[in-house]
């Protein structure tokens, strides 16, 4: 969501950029426009997920969880939600075993005591689990979902000095377990137009991905995108090292980011309608740079045609294992 307070946009912290990084976004890949995004139910799209030649995304906000299956056209082929009153829904991310995680994590005005990742499971079953900071609320857009299943909450700072956190222990369906602060990404101006607040949009993560083969991981802000090598489900360790910056297509309010489902590029669309749903080709630097991911999953379907609903083929890569019919259908009957 756009930053609700007055930026001064000359105002920044972290270092310079490293010099590869630099490189790289001086010399991009030719992004090409997949489809148009114009249903008027989706004017907020926030989180997305690109399966094979269809995608599954989220609106930022609203007053209950629904996700929207899109085909190849950014037509919504259907809706699947649970129903609960959520918070702000931010980002969206598909788990190893097929999971579908929505990331209940936006704040923007720094009073949430708790935020929530709600889990929409294969076998129809659902989970909410509620996390609290260890430092007092935070306003967070995007979600990495590492291979192993581990999720990780990247905050969004008008100053570019995001934090990173996981949970302390494992998730609790019901219950609240703490996070811990384990990374810092520093974010300094880079000159590339677009967003909704000048200049700061250069400095604050609004989306999150992890490509389906485990082999890199992406932050985008309003503007750009910074792709790591992901080696296993080390996330710290990726963030550690130096990412390939990614100048993206001017947008409006850009929040929206998934790798494609080979990996080889990113998807990106904003806030806002219509929309231009856009795959940008990764710099042979960031190519290079990725180390080997798992080996492929099978095909799946992420709607089953039970009650009616169309069956949709995708090939979604489950982070070496074998992925499995997602059903979207379940009903969670607790506030968020």
């Amino acid at each position: 969501m756009a930053a609700g307070v007055a930026l001064a946009a000359t105002l920044v912290l972290g270092p310079a950029l490293p010099a590869a990084a630099e490189q790289a976004a001086a010399d991009p890949a030719a992004p090409s426009t997949r489809c148009q995004l114009t249903d008027p139910r989706l004017p907020e799209l926030s989180g997305l997920v690109a399966v094979g030649d269809q995608m599954l995304a989220i609106n930022d906000g609203g007053d209950r969880i629904d996700v929207y299956l899109l085909d190849a056209g950014c037509q919504v082929v259907t809706v699947q939600g649970a129903d609960v009153d959520p918070y702000d829904p931010e980002d969206l991310a598909v788990g190893p075993d097929g999971t579908v995680w929505v990331a209940d994590t936006g704040d923007n005005q720094g009073d949430r005591t708790t935020v929530a990742l709600l889990a929409l499971r294969p076998d129809g079953g659902t989970g909410l689990y509620r996390l609290a900071y260890p430092d007092g609320p935070r306003d967070v857009e995007a979600l990495l979902l590492a291979p192993d299943g581990v999720p990780y909450l990247v905050s969004k700072e008008v100053l570019g000095a995001s934090k990173v956190y996981r949970p302390v222990a494992d998730l609790l369906d019901g219950g609240t377990v703490g996070l811990v602060e384990v990374a810092a990404v520093n974010l300094t101006v880079t000159g590339t137009p677009g967003g909704p607040v000048g200049r700061a949009g250069q400095l604050m993560v609004t989306g999150g991905a992890v490509a389906a083969d485990g082999s890199r991981l992406a932050l985008r802000t309003y503007t750009d995108a910074y792709v790591w090598a992901l080696a296993g489900a080390d996330v710290v360790g990726a963030l550690a090292g130096e990412p390939t910056r990614i100048a993206l297509p001017e947008a409006p309010q850009g929040e929206a980011v998934s790798f494609t489902a080979d990996s080889t590029g990113l998807v990106v669309a904003s806030e806002g309608l219509p929309s231009d749903v856009t795959v940008v080709p990764l710099p042979a630097a960031a190519i290079a740079a990725a180390s080997s991911g798992p080996a492929d999953g099978s095909l799946t379907d992420l709607f089953s045609a039970d009650d009616g609903l169309p069956v949709v083929p995708a090939a979604l890569i489950a982070a070496g294992v074998a992925a499995v019919l997602v059903w979207l259908g379940g009903k969670v009957r607790r506030r968020s």
